[in-house]
């Protein structure tokens, strides 16, 4: 990677760290309501996914997703505003902390409900299979998902249609309050891919660069061979699952030992010794995602609540908009008779 390329995932990584922190200021002030679920910890996972896929690759993702939104290119005021609910948010202020989307980034949104978006990636993926081009769908997930239903079911489908998904499993320990031992009687979550014959890996979610070499490699093997892949990325969330979690379930000292491999940290450390940049020039990437997320956050304070009106707008299709969508998206006889 280029030396802008590298200093853009620095940056990309300072900024989730910020934006959250500053989100957890704010919902602890009563500015943000709802559940709220920070990334600190795994914003090396999500940077170093997406900065591997090409702008046209589609990205979904489960409700820990102001971190993805924000590597997809959604500006940091317009997450805010979001999470503050506010009519400037990407959503409009009604999708909050776990519903930002943006289909202009190929963003597919963030979901509430434990796996349930795995067949909707499938969904996208089939969409794609429909329209002959070789789109990638990145879906992210966490440990906990792989043990439900929806998850067996997308990726057998996908294996069994030739869907082209990269599954990225974001392991960070827990299912809530979970540990994965509790819960999964696989503990090597990849190796939940063979079941389905389907090419697997695992790679050190805390390093950048290597979850991007690892997602390079295995989107370019989705693309080529027209087939799933699951990729398990190896994290650990600083926070609690959400705000409200009193984490009686890990021992402070297991979270300092995680803190040691700090993402942020481990990056700057390679920029240094890779005498790639100097300090001072990350000391000044740092100033300027401060003075971004201040931005951000006036930005969001300061903007207009969402009318009552938006209370019945994107709720359906109109008439004669789904009349042409069905025409468009109606797959031909043979493909449903293969199906």
């Amino acid at each position: 990677m280029k030396k802008e390329q590298l200093l853009d995932l620095y940056h990309q990584m300072v900024l989730i760290r910020r934006v959250e922190e500053r989100g957890a200021e704010l919902y602890q002030a009563g500015k943000i309501g709802g559940f709220m679920h920070l990334y600190i910890g795994q914003e090396a996972v999500s940077t170093g996914v997406i900065a591997a896929r090409e702008p046209r690759d589609r990205v979904i993702t489960a409700y820990r997703d102001h971190g993805v939104a924000i590597n997809t290119g959604i500006p940091a005021d317009q997450v805010m505003a979001e999470l503050l609910g506010k009519a400037t948010g990407m959503s409009k202020g009604k999708g909050g902390s776990m519903h930002m989307a943006s289909v202009e980034n190929n963003m597919w949104g963030g979901h509430a409900i434990v796996g349930g978006h795995l067949p909707i990636a499938a969904g996208l993926a089939v969409g794609d299979q429909y329209a002959k081009n070789d789109n990638v769908t990145i879906c992210m997930f966490g440990d906990g998902a792989t043990n439900i239903g929806y998850f067996h079911e997308a990726l057998n489908l996908s294996k069994a249609w030739g869907l082209r998904v990269l599954w990225v499993c974001e392991n960070n320990k827990y299912g809530m309050g979970t540990a994965v031992e509790r819960a999964s009687a696989v503990l090597d979550i990849q190796q939940k891919a063979e079941g389905y014959e389907m090419k697997n890996g695992q790679v050190d979610g805390m390093d950048v660069l290597k979850v991007y070499e690892a997602t390079k490699e295995a989107i370019e093997f989705v693309r080529k061979e027209s087939q799933p892949y699951l990729l398990e990325v190896m994290t650990y969330r600083y926070r609690g699952h959400s705000m409200g979690d009193p984490e009686r379930y890990r021992k402070p000292e297991e979270v300092k030992k995680w803190q040691e491999t700090d993402p942020i940290g481990i990056f700057r450390t390679h920029l240094l010794e890779k005498k790639t940049v100097s300090a001072k020039a990350l000391d000044e990437i740092d100033a300027q995602v401060e003075e971004e997320v201040n931005k951000a956050v006036e930005f969001a304070e300061t903007s207009p609540e969402p009318t009552m009106e938006e209370l019945f707008t994107n709720v359906y299709v109109e008439e004669s908009e789904a009349g042409e969508q069905q025409s468009e998206t109606r797959p031909s006889e043979s493909l449903v008779a293969e199906r």
